[in-house]
C-alpha cells in the first residue's frame, strides 16, 4: 500500500467533508490544456456561441431573444416608433439546461455521465463534431463526464468536469476535445521490431505518441479523414521490461486534447499478438483503468447519499463511506 496517498485523501478528506471537487486533468495529464467554455443564457451578456442574450444587451429589443440565446426574434421597425397595435413581445419560459458540444471521433457514439451515471447519448457527426444536452436539471452543481467510442469499440479516457447550474438558464460548455483511443497490435514485441500504436481521433489531426521507459520517447503522426492514426515505434529505442505508451491529439494551436489511457507492452525476446482486454481495476469509476483524484471526486460525490451506484460501492454495504475509501487507496494509482 502506498501510504502517501492514504494520507492525502484522509488529510484532504477532513479539510473539505468530502465536498465534491474536480480537477480537470490528472498530475500524468499535466501541461496539457482542455478548453471548457462555459456561457450562461440569460445573464444579459452576449457570450461564446450567443446570437443575442435578454437583460440589455440585445440591442433595441432586449426581450426578443429566444430562451436559447441563438435567435433574435425582434421583427422589423424601430423601436418606439409610430403607430399602434401589435401587441407585446412575450418572451418563451426559460429552461434549466446544459449543452456539451466538442470534437470526438467521425460517427461514433459519444456518452454523457452525471454524477457517474449515465444521462444521455449521441453520434458524432462526420467531422467528429457532436452536440449533447440535459434538460431539467434543478439548480446546483453538478459532475459531468463525458467520453467516445472509436469504430473498433475502445473507449476513450473520461474527462470530467464540475458545472453549476443556475436554473432558469442555458449552460454552454464549448470546445470538448475527447482524447484519441490507443491499441496497439502485440503485447510483447521482440526489442528491434517494430510495435504499431494506433486509435482513432479527429479527422486530420496532429497526433503525439508518448512511450514511457527510462526515458519518454515521443513520435508523431496524422490521423486520416476518418481520423484513424497509425505510428510504427522502433522497440530498439527502449530496454527490456514493461512500458506505457498514450496518445493526444491537436488541430492547428487552438484545439489540444487531453492524454488518452495509458496501454501496456512488454519488449522482450519474442512478438505476442495483443489481444487488447483490459481487467477492470476496482475503485476505477470512470473506466480509466486509473486510481486517481477523478475516482475520489466521484465517490466523494455519494458520500452518505442513498443508493450508490455498485461501481462505487465497493464493499457492497449500499452506502459510501470511509471503508470504501480506504479501499480505494489500496489501488491508487495516481
Amino acid at each position: 500500500m502506498r501510504w502517501t496517498h492514504v494520507i492525502l485523501i484522509v488529510f484532504v478528506s477532513s479539510v473539505l467533508g468530502f465536498s465534491v471537487f474536480v480537477f480537470k486533468s490528472s498530475p500524468a495529464q499535466a501541461g496539457v490544456s482542455i478548453s471548457v467554455t462555459v456561457s450562461i443564457c440569460g445573464n444579459g451578456t452576449i457570450d461564446a456561441s450567443e446570437q443575442c442574450d435578454n437583460g440589455g444587451s440585445n440591442g433595441a429589443c432586449p426581450a426578443a431573444c429566444s430562451s436559447s440565446c441563438t435567435t433574435n426574434s425582434c421583427g422589423g421597425g424601430s423601436p418606439g416608433g409610430g403607430g399602434g397595435g401589435g401587441g407585446s413581445y412575450t418572451p418563451p419560459s426559460p429552461e434549466t439546461k446544459v449543452v456539451f458540444s466538442g470534437r470526438a471521433y467521425p460517427k461514433s457514439s459519444v456518452t454523457l455521465l452525471k454524477d457517474a451515471q449515465i444521462s444521455a447519448t449521441t453520434v458524432a457527426g462526420s467531422d467528429a463534431n457532436f452536440q449533447i444536452s440535459i434538460a431539467g436539471l434543478s439548480a446546483g452543481n453538478y459532475i459531468f463526464s463525458v467520453y467516445s467510442e472509436d469504430n473498433k469499440g475502445s473507449r476513450s479516457s473520461l474527462l470530467t468536469f464540475s458545472v453549476s447550474v443556475t436554473a432558469g438558464v442555458i449552460t454552454n460548455v464549448s470546445g470538448i476535445f475527447i482524447a484519441p483511443t490507443i491499441s496497439v497490435d502485440k503485447s510483447e514485441v521482440k526489442r528491434g521490431d517494430n510495435i504499431a500504436i494506433f486509435g482513432q481521433s479527429a479527422p486530420q489531426a496532429d497526433i503525439v505518441v508518448s512511450v514511457n521507459s527510462e526515458e519518454e520517447f515521443f513520435g508523431k503522426t496524422i490521423s486520416d479523414k476518418a481520423g484513424i492514426y497509425l505510428y510504427n515505434f522502433d522497440s530498439s529505442f527502449v530496454e527490456y521490461g514493461t512500458h506505457y505508451a498514450k496518445s493526444k491529439a491537436s488541430i492547428g494551436n487552438q484545439a489540444v486534447s487531453n492524454f488518452s489511457n495509458s496501454i501496456i507492452f512488454k519488449v522482450g525476446i519474442k512478438n505476442i499478438e495483443s489481444i487488447q482486454e483490459k481487467a477492470p481495476i476496482k475503485g476505477d469509476s470512470n473506466n480509466d483503468q486509473r486510481i486517481n483524484l477523478v475516482d475520489f471526486s466521484i465517490t466523494a460525490y455519494w458520500y452518505k447519499r442513498p443508493s450508490p451506484p455498485t461501481s462505487i460501492d465497493l464493499n457492497n454495504d449500499s452506502k459510501i463511506d470511509l471503508v470504501d475509501f480506504s479501499i480505494m487507496a489500496y489501488y491508487w494509482t495516481g
